[in-house]
């Protein structure tokens, strides 16, 4: 396997590893259920990812399951499983990935300052415990990836002599991490670059960059390593991770390939799949793309201004340097109505970016002609937000009825009836707008402590029987959850997210279960 990775890196490739199930999953309200996580794998892998990072095996019984159910699953990727610098979560991370046609173990320890201080190690403890861990998990796996957490922060006489220590021990790559986003593409670049060029043994690994996005370098910051010589990036699709987030796959893979003339280094990543596993960790996480979003955002190949559609229409390359079919993007159109047919919407889908299985095209087939009978126009935008808002039918709560009573006067009031696991229940509350009484209305018939921490609204389409797109983040106990949903009733498609929030909550309450997911969960148990 390492002699593997050596070639392609000699052969101009950059590897690319993905760790949006492990490292983008650890965003505030983006837990994924287990069903979700496998599917994600499969279309990393069908996608052509070198390495799919597919949890933290230790980190619950569920985290351990979806990482071996991958590993057995998965038909060419390498999947990676993290573990800490200790016996117990290296074992379990191998007891994860061992049934993998290829495995990895990725073992890490904070090496700067700030890190050392956690575990109260000094510098020859913290030496002698990466020897340790680095020699056990090689002994387990012939695969080794070692990571010197905050390494850009780290002084440079101790990141020398951990990474050494670590190549010594068998690590067949050498992950150098700007995990608080610190570093600068020129740092980026020299610190590779020294590395390779001072470290004993530094031409027999491959050193991998990874980078967060907290002065929003994360991708200049991975592109400058490769140049270093880096040969593997670290990255998540739509950039989902901590904080401000980790480098986007998309960003990179479109960059090498769009700017090969002075990036001469090339992916395994069939591009043109890169739309629909974007729209998909969207929808899966509930954090929405932004519109501005660099190769995978709405406005990405949208041109408004007068002088930019002229331009466009005399020769596209004016103001665009790929082709939308690139990422997977149809330039042709179907107008969508309420005559349209299954094979339409399909297509519209594809076109879309979206490939559903047909138990996933019926649901939104009977929710686009639901639509489709309020609206006279359904856009494109109308029908991603209909596969945003995908599988409500799965959930624990699910809204049945909902109808609100609003005058210019306080208090207004909702009448709702909610299906909770099986079993209708209706409630009259009040609240301070439409908005906050059915709310109110949902909290009445599912009790609980959760916070509102925000609440949005975006209107999908232009006119007044537009779509909204209403976003909802709650926290309860440290517990962050997202719901999103689309309506062009503002109120409902309020109602929904709130209630999709609070069914990923009701998940979060049982992570502790092995492979648990959305049709496993009672409100009644979870409660």
């Amino acid at each position: 396997m390492t002699n593997q990775d050596l070639q392609k890196a000699d052969d101009g490739r950059v590897l690319i590893f993905d760790t949006t199930l492990r490292d983008g999953e650890q965003s505030p309200g983006a837990t994924m259920s287990h069903r979700e996580k496998l599917e994600l794998a499969e279309m990393l892998d069908e996608m052509g990812v070198d390495i799919i990072e597919a949890g933290f095996p230790i980190a619950s019984e569920g985290d351990f399951a979806a990482v071996k159910a991958i590993a057995e699953r998965t038909k060419r990727a390498t999947i990676c499983g993290l573990a800490r610098a200790n016996i117990k979560d290296i074992d379990r991370a191998w007891e994860a990935v061992k049934p993998a046609a290829s495995p990895r173990i990725h073992t890490f320890i904070g090496t700067s300052p700030l890190h050392r201080a956690i575990p109260n190690l000094d510098q020859d403890q913290m030496a002698e415990r990466i020897h340790e861990t680095v020699t056990h998990a090689r002994n387990l796996c012939d695969n080794v990836q070692w990571s010197p957490m905050d390494a850009t922060r780290t002084e440079w006489d101790f990141l020398k002599r951990t990474v050494e220590i670590a190549i010594k021990a068998g690590a067949t790559t050498i992950n150098i991490p700007d995990t608080v986003g610190y570093t600068a593409p020129v740092e980026s670049a020299d610190l590779i670059r020294r590395l390779i060029a001072e470290v004993e043994g530094g031409e027999d690994v491959i050193f991998a960059t990874h980078c967060h996005n907290d002065l929003g370098m994360a991708t200049a910051n991975s592109l400058a390593a490769v140049a270093g010589g880096a040969r593997q990036i670290e990255c998540t699709i739509n950039g989902l991770g901590e904080r401000a987030g980790n480098t986007a796959l998309e960003e990179v893979v479109m960059a090498l390939k769009v700017r090969n003339d002075i990036m001469p280094w090339s992916t395994g990543v069939d591009s043109t799949r890169l739309m629909a596993i974007s729209r998909r960790v969207s929808t899966i996480s509930g954090f929405p793309v932004q519109f501005n979003k660099a190769i995978v955002g709405k406005n990405a190949f949208a041109h408004e201004s007068g002088i930019h559609q002229d331009g466009m229409l005399k020769n596209a390359e004016t103001f665009e340097i790929m082709r939308p079919a690139d990422v997977g993007l149809k330039e042709t159109s179907l107008v969508m109505g309420k005559h349209s047919g299954r094979a339409a919407l399909r297509s519209k889908l594809k076109e879309l970016g979206f490939d559903v299985a047909d138990n996933q095209l019926g649901d939104i087939f009977v929710r686009f002609k639901e639509l489709a009978d309020r609206k006279k126009e359904v856009y494109d935008e109308d029908i991603e937000a209909l596969v945003r808002a995908q599988g409500a039918g799965e959930e624990a709560v699910q809204l049945k009825f909902l109808r609100v009573i609003c005058g210019t006067e306080a208090p207004q009031s909702a009448d709702m009836t909610l299906r909770i696991d099986g079993e209708d229940r209706q409630v009259t509350a009040q609240g301070d707008g439409p908005v906050d009484a059915a709310f109110n209305a949902v909290k009445s018939l599912v009790p609980h402590e959760a916070q509102l921490q925000l609440y949005q609204v975006h209107a999908v389409t232009e006119g007044t029987d537009a779509q909204a797109t209403v976003t909802v983040r709650m926290e309860e106990d440290g517990r962050i959850v997202t719901g999103q949903s689309a309506d062009t009733d503002t109120v409902v498609a309020s109602a929904r997210a709130y209630i999709a929030a609070l069914n990923r909550l009701l998940v979060k309450r049982r992570t502790t279960e092995a492979g648990s997911d959305t049709k496993a969960v009672s409100y009644k148990d979870a409660g």
